[in-house]
């Protein structure tokens, strides 16, 4: 128990110690030193190890792409039409063709790959499916030379051949279709409507026979563009 004179005023509060007259400049003495210690250690280690080691954690970045990784491949239409010049429809359209990884393997180890361009005229019928009244398919031969280190086009409707040093060169030349006579404008009925549908394929037809079971399955070999659609009304 804590015994005080009662003449003594006491205006601030006594610090529990086993002897209270005793000073209490020793523990405040310690308190001091080992917080002058705590700061040599601290100044004692190298510039930027403090923030190094406390900053906040670096976020991961992302996965890198797998090198090597196996292109699908697609086949798409950009845009397409026709014009009438002299009686005759012209057509115009921009292809965009871009092999699969084993499509091209396959091309430069000397197997030809056949592209099968189709044009469909319909007419419009009430009440009933559409017409099909003239179907053109247009068939292109593309082949790589190991000898030149040359790629060929070759169209197989009319055997005029062309020779190109790159593969891009090669598909961008066939991609462009440039004023190819569709159909005598003899054979669009006046007063009708008609639609014309256009598409480009790989032709999995002209591979050889183990590739061709293949191409039915696996989704590399099956490259073909959607149809893509334009109204021709009649003349």
């Amino acid at each position: 128990m804590l015994a005080y004179s009662s003449r003594q005023r006491i205006d601030r509060p006594m610090y529990f110690t086993r002897n209270n007259n005793a000073p209490l400049w020793p523990k405040a003495g310690l308190r001091l030193l080992a917080g002058v210690a705590a700061l040599l250690f601290f100044l004692s280690l190298p510039l930027g190890a403090g923030a190094q080691d406390f900053a906040a954690p670096k976020a991961t970045p992302p996965p890198a792409p797998i090198k090597g990784e196996e292109d699908p491949g697609y086949f798409e239409i950009r845009e397409a039409s026709t014009q009438l010049k002299n009686g005759v429809y012209f057509l115009d359209a921009l292809i965009e063709y871009r092999l699969s990884s084993e499509a091209r393997s396959a091309l430069q180890s000397g197997l030809p790959l056949t592209i099968r361009v189709e044009v469909e005229l319909l007419r419009k019928r009430r009440l009933w499916f559409d017409s099909e009244d003239a179907t053109l398919h247009q068939r292109y031969q593309l082949e790589y030379h190991a000898l030149s280190e040359r790629f060929t086009v070759q169209n197989l409707n009319s055997g005029d051949q062309t020779s190109f040093s790159t593969l891009y060169a090669a598909l961008d030349w066939l991609g462009h279709v440039n004023q190819l006579p569709l159909l005598d404008a003899a054979l669009v009925e006046p007063g009708h409507e008609y639609t014309v549908r256009m598409r480009a394929v790989l032709d999995a037809e002209k591979l050889p026979g183990p590739l061709r079971l293949i191409a039915f399955w696996r989704r590399d070999w099956s490259l073909g563009s959607d149809w893509y659609r334009w109204q021709l009304q009649g003349g």
